[in-house]
């Protein structure tokens, strides 16, 4: 310990001296953590109550897989339509690129195609980066192309090491940072995915693995990126929790162990147990600069964390939006219904068909009077998207009329009074539906139906933009 050295941190502003060495601790059987992981019952989430400090990033940043993890639970994308959505999502980073970068498959023609056609956008962000095999023909196809990094699998859990590498500790790394080397030989930015570190040995042997890939930083001058995979949805977030399961302290263990930085940090989430979006925010929050998403977490099993999720994330931790359009995710959306014939699932936060509809009549009756009672923002700022009425027995003419012209997005002189003809009909039908016994709310189809019938029974046409004499 004497011949250490002593650190100045800047955050604390206290001299510091690291106690521990963390070295490659090799098992001879894999170690699978089955007290926490017993796989025959549900998982377990353990505490010992060790708390690390938030360390949130001066700058962080939201990267995209839209291309890589979210092709890998759909039907592939065209070219033309993966050259479309990165439009959208240059637009919707916006000028300060808070969409940093997005990462591309580069197998087959088609996409080589969209990588090569998105290159000749020529925007800055997000960046175009690859995910290949690790091969040295692949690294040079990354830069035959004219990638500046590329994205490799690192699979560091035992799950992944014994059972399907067939490894030691040792050999694996070794392995790995063979290619890795490879890759700095071209003068590519590898960006290592440490996929399952949730299930992993991280002081035995992702802390280890991270101190080399410092060193090889250190000797190529190439900054080297580390993506924290929850591969599984392990994660927690929880204050005390047991490493690996600890976001934290993962996150924490990386930074402050291994001495990789936080712009060099990314997590990458997936939902298996509903908790990728707040190991998102937790990442940020403990030091990673980067989370990794997918657009409407389109991904793996129960998918990714959703981009469009983090962006409001991040507008809530900073206080702004740093120029991100948050209105181009609902186009997003609704390219992905009509082009793509994607549906989202109607309750989906921000972009589903309902999410800032309210059914209960006293929650209607309150948006009536001022829509700040039951609307999360001004979602018609923010997305184009006005607070919708659903219609039940107390709307009422007004409330029929408002939900016309929300929902079909009138405005001024296009708008539907309550005093229109078609409105008093359709209050009508809506009437004698609960004077029947109806106790439920109706639901949009039934009211676009009940606008066709009132048109054809007064003799007028209504588009969605306007109503006419037959």
């Amino acid at each position: 310990m004497e011949n250490r050295e002593v650190k100045f941190n800047s955050k604390t502003n206290l001299l510091q001296l690291e106690e521990h060495m963390y070295h490659l601790v090799e098992n001879p059987t894999a170690n699978v953590f089955r007290n926490l992981f017993p796989y025959t019952e549900v998982p377990r989430i353990a505490f010992n109550d060790r708390v690390v400090p938030h360390c949130m990033p001066e700058d962080i940043w939201i990267t995209d897989t839209t291309f890589r993890d979210g092709q890998q639970s759909r039907a592939p994308y065209s070219t033309d339509q993966i050259v479309t959505i990165y439009d959208y999502l240059h637009r919707l980073g916006g000028p300060n690129g808070k969409i940093r970068q997005s990462e591309f498959f580069l197998y087959s023609k088609k996409d080589r195609d969209a990588v090569y056609k998105c290159l000749e956008k020529g925007y800055e962000f997000p960046e175009v980066t690859s995910w290949i095999r690790a091969s040295k023909k692949d690294f040079q196809l990354v830069k035959d192309i004219g990638l500046k990094e590329t994205g490799i699998l690192v699979s560091c859990s035992d799950y992944h090491i014994f059972y399907k590498m067939k490894m030691t500790r040792r050999e694996v790394m070794d392995h790995y940072l063979s290619i890795i080397r490879d890759c700095l030989e071209i003068g590519v930015r590898p960006r290592c995915h440490l996929e399952d570190i949730t299930r992993a040995d991280i002081y035995g042997y992702v802390i280890p693995f991270c101190l080399e890939l410092k060193k090889l930083m250190d000797e190529y001058k190439i900054p080297i990126k580390v993506r924290a995979c929850d591969t599984m949805g392990y994660g927690v977030n929880y204050p005390g929790a047991v490493i690996p399961r600890s976001v934290p302290g993962i996150i924490y263990g990386i930074m402050t162990h291994a001495g990789i930085p936080s712009e060099l940090i990314e997590w990458h989430g997936h939902n298996d147990f509903y908790k990728a979006v707040s190991n998102s925010t937790t990442a940020w929050l403990y030091g990673a600069s980067g989370v990794n998403c997918s657009l409407f977490g389109i991904g793996e099993r129960t998918g990714n964390t959703p981009l469009e999720a983090m962006i409001f994330e991040y507008a809530q931790l900073r206080g702004t939006l740093d120029g991100m359009d948050t209105t181009v995710i609902t186009e997003l959306a609704e390219y992905y219904e009509k082009e793509i014939g994607y549906q989202i699932p109607p309750r989906t936060p921000f972009v589903g068909k309902n999410f800032n509809v309210t059914r209960a009549g006293i929650h209607a009756d309150g948006l009536l009077k001022n829509e700040e009672i039951y609307n999360i923002f001004d979602t018609e700022k923010f997305l184009n998207r006005p607070v919708l009425v659903a219609i039940s027995n107390t709307s009422g003419l007004a409330g029929i009329a408002h939900w016309i012209n929300t929902y079909f997005k009138l405005k001024g002189d296009e708008q539907i009074q309550k005093t229109h003809p078609m409105v008093a009909d359709i209050k009508g039908w809506v009437d004698r539906e609960y004077e029947e016994g109806r106790i439920t709310v109706l639901t949009d189809d039934e009211i676009l139906n009940a606008i066709d019938i009132a048109c054809k029974r007064l003799g007028i046409e209504f588009h969605g933009y306007g109503v006419t004499e037959s």
